[in-house]
């Protein structure tokens, strides 16, 4: 079986993880991508093309303008429905669309043809989405009778929507977000996968507690809150703070698992309960701070996080920080947690239970 994974980028490494194990499993297996990974993960075919959203300073320029279209939220607000279409909200949206599609089309015709890229028999699209707005590849995937399969992200349903033809076309929609479960009718949940046993659990050693964030996106995260708080303990030499931005993914690592305690967000701005920074950090074994609303709760009862709110979180890290008994036995059970739903064998044999569900 040849499988094809397309995807904006390699967001936080998976698909690196998922041509492996396909391969391993005797699969042939690509990637493409759309941008360079700014944390550095190991690319397959990436075609560099223009426009990546990603990027801070275009992504608060997308935002103010979606503002003329959606109000003060801009881009983060969410769009009604169940699913949510996607469609062009105006001119300045329309022109631009017709613009990207211009500059983008050659490069991605020239590697449909260099990578026999319609010579595959499993189409993965992570985010939901074909290279080009018209989804040409998606149709003509359909015409080929070909298999597709769509991996959907959180702003791809809360803030984008579904593109029409791929929604039509899809076997099977999977997600790791459980926020999105409410967002699509047909749609089937997937653990993030990760290799888990890499890391050895972390034993306290830091004299003063040391605390880390790592935001992608400040605003889903609730990061103001979070860096302000944990500024003003530091102030006081209750704990060692360290902020973790902008650095490839190696070296964010290396400055993760030198903490005791980690915290992912606050809010559900960014989707539910934690994502694969949290992975990581419960792989290290190190003590984990999200915000867990009631539905996330009842969804995976048994998780290890120490739930915290805007409210709750001072009062919760300063208990932590007087207890590090504590802090050690959540990072223990987060560790064993964590290597049985989220190891890559585990979430694999998953994902083939669901190929088996849809013919393949």
């Amino acid at each position: 079986m040849k499988i094809l994974y397309i995807s904006p980028e390699n967001t936080v490494g998976t698909l690196t993880l998922w041509k492996r194990i396909h391969e391993e499993n005797g699969n042939e297996c690509r990637t493409i991508t759309f941008f360079h990974s700014p944390k550095n993960f190991k690319e397959d075919i990436c075609l560099k093309l223009p426009f990546n959203f990603t990027y801070p300073f275009l992504s608060k320029l997308r935002n103010l303008i979606f503002m003329i279209y959606r109000g003060s939220e801009g881009y983060f607000q969410e769009k009604p429905g169940c699913p949510p279409i996607w469609e062009k909200e105006g001119l300045i949206d329309s022109l631009f669309l017709k613009f990207k599609d211009f500059l983008w089309r050659p490069k991605i015709m020239r590697a449909i043809q260099d990578y026999n890229l319609y010579d595959f028999d499993v189409y993965h699209f992570e985010s939901g989405m074909d290279f080009l707005k018209n989804e040409f590849f998606v149709k003509r995937l359909h015409s080929l009778g070909k298999k597709i399969i769509c991996h959907y992200h959180g702003e791809d349903l809360r803030s984008r929507g579904v593109m029409p033809y791929i929604n039509k076309y899809s076997s099977l929609n999977i997600t790791n977000e459980v926020d999105l479960l409410e967002k699509h009718p047909n749609i089937k949940y997937l653990f993030l996968p990760f290799q888990t046993k890499t890391f050895n659990k972390k034993d306290i050693k830091n004299k003063v507690i040391r605390v880390a964030h790592a935001p992608t996106n400040r605003f889903y995260k609730g990061s103001d809150h979070i860096i302000k708080e944990c500024k003003k303990l530091e102030s006081f030499g209750f704990i060692e703070f360290d902020l973790i931005e902008g650095l490839s993914h190696r070296k964010a690592l290396e400055r993760k698992a030198k903490s005791d305690i980690f915290i992912d967000q606050i809010g559900d701005r960014g989707g539910w309960g934690y994502g694969m920074n949290s992975v990581e950090s419960l792989s290290m074994g190190i003590c984990t701070l999200t915000e867990i609303n009631n539905r996330y709760n009842n969804f995976i009862p048994d998780h290890p996080f120490i739930s915290i709110t805007q409210t709750t979180f001072l009062s919760v890290l300063k208990n932590l920080i007087v207890d590090p008994d504590r802090i050690s036995k959540y990072g223990s059970e987060g560790k064993i947690w964590v290597e049985k739903y989220h190891d890559i064998k585990s979430v694999s044999k998953k994902l083939y239970n669901y190929y088996t569900m849809i013919g393949l």
